[in-house]
């Protein structure tokens, strides 16, 4: 398979723009969402392309989502049919663009509306786990094979989406050529992952560690003097009866890391007694300077574990794309929390 250039598209960053929109009553529709219905789906039975107004639909029914993201059934929801004007002001030039477009999320995702500056000159380091020759945890779901590297890559690159949104500059660390942003519940399996600036990933496993470290630590002495912070994504393998929350580790004399992730499980914290008020999160946050990402990085930094994927119950919350959206949003709103808590 050909590479393709990663040249003038490796570093993601989210120029300072403020958007505006105006929608007419004319350009919305109601809807009553039924059994089995999430919101991609709802909007495509409507005729409409889900990608292109994803973000607005979230927008104008976020009071009406759980988990910030899933449709309750019977409930009514607005879709925004079209954009009446969209009036943007970018910092660096004068003129009026629809959108900032990254081809890495691939072409249903390339497009990414902006929510607000909140993260404007923040720098974000994000590493999905594993990737190239090594896959990770791996299981398999209805017959196939599947790791852990592909679904902590997609969460990663919809974490760099909602972060890119609310204005911050964003470096992915492990990249994929040509996966993006994957719907599917069951994600393919390859191994041409690559880490930053377009590096083969080494068979050996303390190579591949060092290889990443010393890109993010390379990014953040160029960054000197702003605001940046590390979150890396893992999804856990135990044994097929352990389920587990997310959790995240910190390094224990780090003040900011502890920050960032007490900021992160809060917000999950939050999100469970919220949307399922009958269960108690037991996710947690803590040091663990053992583990060598953590150990050896510069930035403040947190490491998530997502789930464990050998588990039935957890892979409902790996394999539901619309659950990877929740997840990749809740710790994008964790990650405001600590900027905003500065």
């Amino acid at each position: 398979m050909q590479m393709i250039s990663f040249k003038n598209r490796l570093i993601l960053i989210a120029v300072n723009i403020s958007f505006t929109f105006v929608i007419g009553q004319d350009s919305l529709k109601t809807v009553v969402a039924g059994k089995g219905d999430g919101i991609l789906s709802l909007l495509r039975k409507q005729g409409v392309n889900p990608y292109e107004i994803y973000d607005e639909f979230v927008a104008l029914n976020s009071h009406n989502l759980r988990d910030s993201i899933h449709l309750f059934e019977g409930r009514t929801y607005m879709v925004p049919l079209k954009l009446k004007s969209d009036v943007k002001k970018v910092t660096t030039e004068t003129k009026s663009v629809k959108g900032l477009s990254y081809e890495i999320f691939g072409k249903k995702y390339a497009e990414v509306t902006s929510q607000s500056n909140k993260l404007q000159g923040v720098v974000y380091y994000l590493i999905s786990g594993h990737g190239g020759p090594d896959p990770g945890a791996m299981t398999t779901y209805l017959g196939t094979a599947i790791s852990e590297d592909e679904y902590a890559y997609d969460v990663t690159l919809r974490l760099a989406r909602e972060l890119i949104a609310h204005g911050a500059t964003v470096y992915v660390i492990v990249r994929d050529p040509d996966d993006g942003i994957r719907d599917e519940r069951i994600l393919a399996m390859d191994r041409d992952e690559v880490v930053y600036p377009n590096e083969a990933i080494p068979l050996n496993q303390v190579a591949r560690l060092k290889q990443r470290v010393d890109a993010v630590n390379e990014l953040y002495r160029q960054n000197k003097g702003k605001y940046q912070r590390l979150i890396v994504t893992h999804v856990d393998s135990r044994s097929e009866g352990q389920n587990i929350d997310v959790f995240f580790y910190h390094h224990e004399k780090s003040t900011n890391g502890k920050r960032l992730a007490e900021s992160i499980h809060k917000t999950f914290e939050a999100k469970y007694k919220k949307y399922q008020p009958n269960r108690t999160y037991s996710g947690t946050f803590e040091d663990r300077t053992s583990l060598y990402v953590v150990r050896k990085t510069n930035p403040p930094m947190t490491f998530i574990e997502i789930g464990n994927i050998t588990n039935i119950q957890d892979q409902r919350r790996i394999l539901d794309p619309e659950n990877r959206q929740a997840l990749a949003k809740w710790i994008s709103e964790g990650a405001i929390l600590d900027y905003e808590q500065r």
